[in-house]
């Protein structure tokens, strides 16, 4: 894979050997799979990650697993440690902390999902890892080292998101510090960037779907895309849920809320159950047209 030419734009041949040789593809045929609760990443499998931005409630977060699962969907996401880019919150715009993580498990037993969910300190780390099965770095702690390291450390599963002004070399500069931990089980996510032009007001990010054929011609670890967060509307998430699957993508988180609109956070991104199982369905249909699949059968 290292060949006598940088491999892209803002990576050199010195990264590849000395920057990020862990992350570092070995050859065009070197793609890293491994298993996390049952369900494979890296493979021919597409696992998909689904549920409300926040844990708002225990019923909520419950009915929220058993229709995910219902619908197809492999893991439960849900934040109850939330960073917002301002320290004002109010009662509905809040986090659920130590309760969330403690409904996020009532839910793991209820609908037998692994889950996926953000730590955002050190020092909650061995309470969330109780319940979580891959544990979420969110884009604005990118590059929060010493945190990726330690998070690294427990031997849970990390998936870590793009920060949305991080070239791809600093994205995958920071995978290298979770594999130099000894943590090999690692997923990087695409959540979008900041450009100009958004092409809605309420839209921060633009979805960088280049960035999946990019990374995969530099890195072994599996690729996954937010459209949710990236797109920041409802009406743009489906199409680029597909689009994700068309470039090549090994997993996909999506935003999914029993009642959208009255969302506690983000409300212009969730879709509901009935558009998440309509969804799944032709994502699948995409899938199946490379060679892959949504589903464990």
């Amino acid at each position: 894979m290292i060949q006598n030419k940088a491999p892209g734009k803002d990576v050199s041949i010195e990264d590849m050997k000395e920057k990020f040789p862990l992350v570092a593809k070995k050859d065009s045929t070197h793609f890293s799979d491994f298993e996390v609760a049952g369900v494979t990443f890296g493979s021919k499998l597409i696992p998909v990650m689904a549920g409300p931005n926040m844990v708002e409630n225990e019923s909520l977060i419950v009915e929220t697993a058993l229709q995910v699962k219902k619908a197809g969907a492999h893991f439960l996401r849900g934040g109850a440690f939330k960073p917002l880019s301002f320290p004002y919150r109010s009662e509905k715009y809040t986090e659920t902390r130590e309760d969330g993580i403690k409904w996020l498990g009532i839910a793991k037993k209820e609908s037998g999902l692994g889950i996926i969910t953000e730590v955002m300190e050190e020092k909650y780390l061995d309470m969330i890892c109780d319940v979580a099965d891959i544990l979420q770095i969110g884009s604005r702690n990118m590059q929060n080292y010493p945190l990726i390291t330690e998070a690294a450390k427990t031997k849970k599963p990390l998936m870590i998101k793009r920060h949305y002004g991080a070239s791809l070399r600093d994205w995958l500069g920071a995978a290298e510090y979770a594999l130099y931990a000894g943590n090999k089980k690692v997923i990087l996510c695409e959540r979008g960037v900041s450009v100009p032009h958004t092409h809605k007001d309420s839209s921060r990010f633009l979805l960088d779907l280049q960035v999946v054929p990019a990374a995969k011609e530099i890195t072994h670890l599996p690729i996954a895309v937010d459209p949710s967060h990236a797109t920041f509307w409802r009406p743009w998430v489906k199409p680029m849920a597909l689009a994700s699957i068309a470039a090549g993508c090994d997993s996909v988180m999506l935003e999914v809320h029993p009642d959208p609109e009255n969302s506690a956070v983000d409300p212009l991104q969730p879709i509901d159950f009935s558009a998440f199982g309509g969804l799944m369905e032709e994502m699948n249909n995409i899938a199946t047209c490379i060679g892959r699949s949504l589903r464990d059968d």
